[in-house]
């Protein structure tokens, strides 16, 4: 019998250790004896401390007997009065985690015509059941499940379930309570039910379109896909959308290319979109009501609804996402996927925490959820089930949809082990992948040494890590609107500057700094530069494109910001994730308007390809190669000697003046003759305009020179 009135608690802190609170107002809080209790059996209590808190009496207790996960326990007090033992802090203990750890590699729901098979890891659970809809919606079933050792509980039903909407209904601490298969591939409008659905139905066959890049020559393009499609003059039939994204050859008002195939024509490698997997923040039959990047993730392994033309249809969802990411594909581009395995949106109603509670989340001493997120919760990834979670949830992306990369949200809050793990397992599936990461220093109880963060990027080479030493050195301060950077002609920043440029000061190796000065987050840049300097528009051009031209001429792989070409703004919006479509769309207008630009970056992206020497592998390549030949004031020159081995030409010297004034400079001593390559407006052809060794740099430019 379920007894919910508690007249004294009880919890199992350890796996012998009973912690027992007594309320003043019961007996004074007071008793000397204490009882387990199961069924027939009972066993002492040895208490070993007594602590007088402010409402009750906490006792601490051992007990010799080990209770068992999966069954219910009871305390007795020497009153004779009883409550159930509720599983506390003994949840996150290494006991707890070895003891239940459970390999299988078909958690979720299994389906095929005959039958369904369902498993879900609740350990501390029970009794459990699959609750199921059929697709009539008129009769609910409840099934029951079998626990297995490990705590995974199973049901296998016979029949054909395909559209079956189900739930796990599960029994902890004396309380039923509901929730959504973690491991659902798919779900009902507004996610409140998993849906049974045939993924052969899906395949498609695109292994073969993936891109066989190396991750050192990627050039990486961040964008929403609702941001990319949305405007009124993009051209796109169906905005908002994966099919809208998925469109090809669309025009603006000016007839040039937008969408797909502008992003495409820019020659980058890589495509990283925000968030789309199932998240909170816009329903899902009325996306045109709200808006959100994506940030607050319920389902990890389901397409996001209100980006499909029919989220009623979990079908619809899955063939539009993959359809897409197959026509991204056919551009010659890879996917990265902006992952949030972080956080949850709602800890207390996610699905995590009903089935198992108190065991995926992070809490400090105290007992209290970590906040290091700043949203609430923080993922407890160094669990073995919940690191087992992300990893399975990558594979699933990879082979499944074809995803090629991951872009890991706030990746300071998880830990190295399952970073370390998640890279193993995604390089066999695909040895190109790009893992890459904001790698903060958050305030999340993990040691200091385990967290994925910049200050332990040496154990984690395969790892790519967002540069913020870049991008505070070329853009200055991100949080300080008005603290200008090297290329905004902040001065003592030359060295800094060279540093970040060479690839060199925070990383043992260029793979790992991903070099951006904008992204989704904060001002645009073109934003802070208006702040900076108003009403100067013509130089502000000149400035922006300074500081494009640095993240795409250094060491290290190169992130572009969507719309940073023709110099994206956000109206003064720093933080932009559910203001409406006409802050966040890209303005396909301006990418005529600033035509001129767009060009430009598209002609230094394919310089960039051209020749391997702007993108060396490791720090010994860098020396070897790397050599600063001038500094002055805050110019500097840079000459990648010898490099013929890698590209078209032997030495190519690289000129950044920040400077409103221009400045006289001259070129290495060497073999052959100079010629331009770029002026920073401009980029022509190999060899095409012979110089002489004495140049004069012009204000807030950027120039490149090679000699054969």
């Amino acid at each position: 019998m379920d007894r919910m009135e508690r007249i004294f608690k009880a919890y199992l802190d350890g796996m012998n250790t009973v912690v027992i609170l007594l309320p003043y107002h019961y007996y004074n809080g007071d008793s000397s004896r204490f009882f387990l209790e199961k069924k027939d059996e009972k066993w002492d209590l040895e208490i070993h401390e007594i602590i007088p808190l402010e409402e009750e009496k906490k006792y601490i207790c051992h007990t010799q007997h080990s209770p068992q996960f999966g069954c219910t326990y009871y305390i007795i007090d020497e009153h004779g009065n009883e409550t159930d033992l509720q599983i506390g802090a003994v949840i996150r203990s290494p006991e707890f985690d070895q003891i239940h750890y459970d390999d299988l590699n078909d958690f979720g729901c299994s389906y095929s015509k005959s039958k369904s098979v369902f498993k879900v890891w609740a350990p501390t659970a029970t009794d459990a059941f699959v609750k199921m809809i059929g697709p009539d919606e008129k009769e609910e079933t409840k099934i029951p499940m079998v626990r297995s050792k490990k705590g995974t509980w199973t049901a296998e039903i016979d029949g054909d379930l395909e559209g079956v909407k189900y739930r796990y209904s599960v029994k902890n601490n004396l309380e039923w309570k509901e929730a959504v298969d973690p491991y659902t591939k798919a779900v009902s409008v507004n996610s409140e039910w998993g849906i049974v659905v045939d993924m052969t139905k899906t395949r498609m066959d695109d292994e073969s379109l993936r891109p066989e890049l190396p991750i050192a020559d990627a050039i990486i393009y961040e964008a929403n896909i609702r941001d990319l499609t949305s405007h009124p003059n993009s051209g796109i039939v169906q905005k908002r959308s994966y099919n809208g994204l998925a469109e090809r050859n669309t025009v603006g008002s000016n007839q040039q290319k937008t969408g797909l195939s502008f992003v495409s024509s820019l020659g980058v490698t890589h495509l990283e979109l925000l968030p789309f997997n199932d998240f909170y923040g816009i329903p899902d039959q009325d996306p045109a009501s709200m808006y959100n990047w994506g940030y607050n993730p319920l389902f990890f392994n389901v397409p996001e609804g209100s980006y499909s033309t029919d989220p009623t249809d979990p079908y619809t969802r899955i063939n539009e996402l993959k359809n897409m990411i197959r026509t991204i594909h056919e551009e010659g581009l890879s996917v990265i996927m902006d992952v949030v395995y972080n956080h949850v949106y709602v800890r207390e109603t996610s699905s995590f925490e009903i089935l198992v509670p108190g065991y995926y989340f992070r809490h400090d001493l105290y007992g209290t959820p970590a906040n290091g997120t700043g949203v609430g919760n923080d993922f407890a990834s160094e669990k073995l089930m919940a690191r087992k979670f992300i990893v399975d949830s990558v594979r699933y992306w990879m082979k499944e949809y074809m995803v090629d990369g991951f872009r890991f949200d706030l990746m300071g809050i998880l830990d190295i082990g399952t970073l370390k793990e998640v890279s193993k397992a995604a390089s066999d599936i695909y040895p190109h992948v790009l893992l890459l990461g904001e790698g903060w220093e958050l305030n999340t109880p993990l040691p200091a040494n385990d967290k994925a963060n910049i200050r332990n990027a040496n154990q984690l080479q395969e790892v790519a890590f967002f540069n913020d030493f870049f991008r505070d050195t070329v853009k200055g301060s991100t949080f300080d609107l008005y603290e200008r950077g090297y290329a905004l002609g902040h001065s003592r920043l030359v060295r800094k500057a060279i540093q970040v440029m060479t690839g060199r000061g925070v990383f043992n190796s260029p793979l790992q700094s991903i070099n951006y000065i904008e992204s989704h987050d904060n001002h645009t840049l073109w934003d802070k530069i208006q702040f900076c300097f108003p009403n100067q528009e013509e130089r502000n051009i000149k400035r922006h494109r300074l500081a494009t031209s640095i993240v795409l001429l250094s060491q290290g792989i190169p992130f572009i910001h969507a719309g940073q070409e023709f110099f994206r703004t956000k109206n003064g919006v720093d933080n932009s994730y559910k203001h409406p479509d006409e802050v966040n769309w890209m303005d396909w207008d301006r990418s005529y308007q600033y035509k001129k630009n767009v060009d430009y970056i598209r002609r230094l992206i394919s310089m960039r390809k051209q020749h391997k020497a702007f993108r060396l592998e490791t720090l010994d390549e860098i020396r070897k190669y790397i050599e600063v030949f001038l500094v002055d004031e805050n110019v500097i020159g840079l000459h990648l000697k010898e490099v013929g081995v890698f590209g078209p030409c032997n030495h190519i010297a690289i000129l950044v003046n920040p400077e409103e004034n221009g400045k006289e400079a001259e070129l290495p001593e060497v073999e052959g003759k100079w010629t331009l390559w770029s002026d920073g407006e401009e980029v022509w052809d190999l060899g095409k305009q012979i110089v002489e060794r004495k140049i004069l740099l012009e204000p807030i430019s950027c120039k490149v020179y090679a000699a054969r």
